[in-house]
């Protein structure tokens, strides 16, 4: 099994406690219905069967939930099979992002879609075009920036116009958590990630940003950062 689709969701969710005191926040519900499973709907309509998802914090609870749509049914022959990296089972705890995805690595294809479980983008296409576009370009990743939200006024990431990401540069812009990854990308890290090591991603893409390895663009659609209870509650009161 080589999935081509990687689903964050193994954060505690500090800031939006008390919320995710006993619930994790990829269940945390926009418009009736949980963060996460508009990412599992998306990839399932653009025709990708296969999705990891990582978890620690209250992850059982997401194995549960997805349970009775995991895998194509009579009612959605598009619903994905979802595949677990049981980082909490397996090491206590969440190992950063860098670190979960090295860990999930042997699930999945060589090149795959990445999303955060937390961020509300309704619209967004998982694309296979995209997939296919990224597999054959030299570059180790691709990321989706969006404009700046008020908690983020500085941005993290520039653009070049020939689209190249650039790790110091103005504008900047705020990455989405949605991008296109090569397991290449993850070398500095040990395969599979047997030892169950921290890692966050920020420094690996300004090094590859550094050797012009990754290209970005703007996602204009809707998009939403769900990182606190009062944004939680404005979605839900649009």
């Amino acid at each position: 099994m080589n999935a081509q689709a990687m689903i964050l969701a193994a954060g505690r969710g500090e800031r939006m406690r008390p919320l995710t005191d006993h619930c994790p926040k990829p269940l945390l519900e926009v418009r009736g219905k949980p963060l996460m499973q508009y990412h599992t709907e998306a990839l399932g309509r653009a025709g990708f069967r296969d999705l990891v998802v990582n978890t620690a914090w209250l992850g059982h609870q997401i194995e549960s939930h997805f349970s009775g749509l995991d895998g194509p049914t009579a009612q959605d022959p598009q619903s994905p099979r979802i595949h677990y990296s049981h980082e909490g089972r397996d090491f206590g705890g969440a190992l950063e992002t860098a670190g979960g995805i090295a860990r999930a690595l042997p699930l999945l294809d060589d090149v795959f879609w990445l999303v955060g479980g937390d961020v509300y983008v309704p619209q967004f296409e998982f694309s296979r075009g995209a997939l296919e576009r990224f597999a054959a370009s030299r570059m180790l990743a691709h990321i989706f920036l969006v404009p700046n939200p008020p908690q983020n006024p500085k941005g993290d990431f520039g653009l070049r116009a020939d689209g190249v990401a650039l790790n110091q540069a103005e504008p900047r812009f705020t990455y989405s958590t949605i991008g296109l990854y090569r397991k290449d990308f993850f070398a500095s890290l040990p395969a599979g990630n047997p030892q169950g090591l921290k890692a966050p991603l920020a420094p690996l893409l300004r090094a590859a940003m550094d050797n012009e390895q990754v290209t970005a663009e703007i996602y204009a659609g809707q998009w939403a950062d769900v990182g606190t209870p009062g944004r939680l509650a404005e979605l839900n009161t649009r």
